[in-house]
């Protein structure tokens, strides 16, 4: 691993910049705002949100919890409708969830009752496609992973790590032109945690596809990201965006030790813990 001091840090585009598909985003959510209505009254979980994600591009969400960032991927992966606004992809309506988006959760959501490769089969049975194919692909993408070996293991027998790799290499097999991450390192130890952020960003760079990644976690963001997008306490809103101009790939030079990083987290921390500070459930928490 390189020195931060041997890596210079260059004025950086995007593979997304680059692309010459800059006309359409791969994501474009227009205006959304979304409200959950129960028993005990309605919660307004975001408020007129705009975004766009570019292809190719790898965007991290980050805010306080309860700030809408789960109800924005399910927005974009067409599980929920928005109240108001739209969101298009690739200038189209997403008109529910399709194949379109590979959906990786926190908890890993795997079927203990089938041997990792049939986990990873079982999203391509529902679509019908014949056996060949689909131990074809999940073969692939469980290699892509670094599961080979473990096809015909349980998910009891794999670490936490190993299963979340399942969960990826089956979100893979779907072979989306987005990948929408709903904070699925939050459940892992520190190390592995790492190492997980290293593998998705070699398997991102390895397929040029759009990510949209959940986090609470700063370095986390910073690491992966292309951008970060800060969201404000509930009701959600875009409350910025931040470029993230480290090189890539991150992983050959220690990226904590450069000054963007240092700036980029001194100042993402300042603004969220100012948001979390200015709310009343907070300031009543710590008043004498």
């Amino acid at each position: 691993m390189r020195s931060a001091s041997s890596v210079s840090i260059p004025t950086w585009t995007t593979r997304a910049a680059q692309s010459s598909d800059l006309l359409t985003p791969k994501i474009d959510v227009r205006h959304v705002s979304r409200a959950f209505h129960g028993q005990r009254g309605s919660v307004q979980a975001l408020r007129d949100v705009s975004l766009q994600i570019m292809p190719g591009e790898f965007v991290s969400l980050l805010g306080p919890s309860g700030c809408g960032k789960t109800t924005l991927l399910r927005l974009m992966d067409g599980l929920l409708d928005p109240d108001e606004g739209d969101v298009l992809i690739d200038g189209v309506p997403t008109g529910g969830p399709g194949p379109h988006a590979g959906f990786v959760f926190q908890s890993f959501r795997l079927l203990p009752w089938r041997t990792v490769i049939d986990n990873v089969e079982f999203p391509l049975q529902l679509q019908s496609l014949n056996k060949p194919t689909r131990q074809q692909r999940a073969v692939h993408y469980l290699h892509l992973v670094g599961l080979e070996g473990f096809e015909h293991n349980y998910p009891h027998e794999l670490s936490g790590g190993m299963q979340q790799r399942v969960g990826l290499a089956r979100a893979l097999a779907l072979e989306p032109q987005i990948l929408l991450m709903d904070e699925p390192f939050g459940a892992l130890d520190a190390q592995t945690r790492e190492f997980m952020q290293m593998e998705l960003s070699r398997i991102w760079d390895h397929l040029g596809i759009a990510v949209v990644f959940v986090t609470h976690s700063l370095d986390e963001a910073l690491y992966l990201g292309d951008r970060v997008v800060l969201m404000s306490p509930r009701p959600g809103r875009v409350q910025e965006v931040l470029s993230v101009h480290l090189p890539r790939p991150r992983w050959e030079y220690d990226y904590r030790a450069t000054p963007e990083f240092i700036d980029r987290r001194a100042h993402l921390w300042d603004r969220i813990r100012d948001m979390v500070a200015d709310q009343p459930e907070f300031r009543l928490a710590h008043a004498e």
